[in-house]
């Protein structure tokens, strides 16, 4: 089958499952347990990827240095656009920022500043090996499930269904957006393909660390927190042992 063709249904597959998670946010909205838990699962596979798959690739085909300067800009890139793109993922802030359906679309702006780094990744990783693609999206499209449920929980203040789902989907694109932009730039910059995995790492690397992480820990559970780490750990070794 076409690369092009595979890269771009894995993607969707990613958007599919950011669905899934907004639709569980509609029926288990109130149990933090299950936030705290979908966090720290979510955070451990934003974390193991990079770490063990997509830096480590990309040192073996560059150098170190090349590789953790791409890293740096990986978080640096998010770290400008967590100032550039207005955005919110916290309950508490609904009363600084007026009306909830205006509230309802920052929430939005969030999930789509998380998901599109993914979908980079994934392109990216797919190109350099096979393989290691259809890892990493696999491994995104069940992190996104745990993830995009904490996340969307925001959403369910404004009461407005229909409207949690339209941007839930708008917000699903923005993997395969991230995809395409991925295959773009592995176009023109063949070479530059380790280059830009160790980047998607970075930005991973960076949204668990400074949102995901920190989401959870607001909610004071630590040890629920932990445990979705640990379970993260055992359904990525479980991905590398089948794939």
């Amino acid at each position: 089958m076409n690369t092009i063709l595979v890269i771009i249904l894995l993607s969707f597959l990613s958007g599919i499952t950011t669905l899934i998670g907004v639709w569980f946010a509609f029926k288990i909205n109130k149990d933090t347990k299950f936030i705290v838990g979908g966090l720290g699962f979510s955070a451990g596979i934003m974390l193991l990827i990079p770490f063990f798959e997509l830096l480590p690739e990309s040192i073996k085909a560059t150098t170190l240095s090349t590789a953790l300067i791409s890293l740096g800009a990986g978080c640096l890139l998010i770290f400008s656009l967590n100032f550039i793109i207005p955005h919110t993922h916290l309950i508490e802030e609904r009363g600084k920022l007026g009306k909830l359906t205006g509230f309802a679309f920052l929430v939005a702006f969030g999930l789509i500043l998380h998901d599109f780094p993914e979908g980079f990744a994934m392109a990216n990783s797919f190109i350099y090996k096979p393989a290691l693609g259809v890892l990493v999206a696999l491994s995104i499209a069940i992190h996104n499930i745990p993830e995009e449920y904490a996340m969307a929980v925001p959403l369910i203040l404004t009461g407005k269904k229909k409207l949690t789902y339209k941007l839930a989907f708008l917000s699903a694109l923005a993997e395969p957006a991230g995809a395409v932009v991925g295959l773009i730039a592995v176009s023109f910059f063949v070479k530059l393909n380790p280059v830009f995995m160790a980047f998607a790492a970075g930005a991973m690397i960076f949204i668990s660390v400074h949102e995901l992480i920190p989401f959870a820990v607001k909610y004071k559970k630590p040890f629920v927190l932990i445990f979705g780490f640990l379970v993260s750990i055992i359904v990525y070794s479980f991905l590398t042992y089948l794939i």
